[in-house]
């Protein structure tokens, strides 16, 4: 019997060991999550943030893209009637 006593004592000085390293690797493993779960919260925020500023970027762009469409607009005419106003300028000068 006491080699049967030795014995359960040795499975059970295991099991507790096992238990224990089970524990530990539990708890490694929850601060590798824990350390995860933090870097996607600024991951998210992050993104957040540069979703706002491409949004910004991309209203300012589309502003600017209208005034350089306007400035293009008002170039053309204006060289169009430059033009107009320069041949009659010519023929009138031709006249005289």
């Amino acid at each position: 019997m006491t080699q049967q006593g030795a014995a359960l004592q040795t499975y059970n000085n295991e099991l507790v060991k096992c238990i224990e390293e089970l524990c530990s690797k539990r708890e490694e493993l929850n601060r590798l999550i824990q350390q995860e779960e933090a870097e996607k919260t600024r991951l998210q925020h992050d993104i957040h943030v540069l979703t706002e500023k491409l949004s910004h970027v991309n209203e300012s762009l589309a502003r600017r893209l209208a005034a350089r469409a306007d400035f293009d607009r008002t170039i053309a005419e204006t060289e169009a009637a430059y033009m107009k106003v320069r041949t009659r300028f010519l023929k009138a000068l031709r006249h005289f």
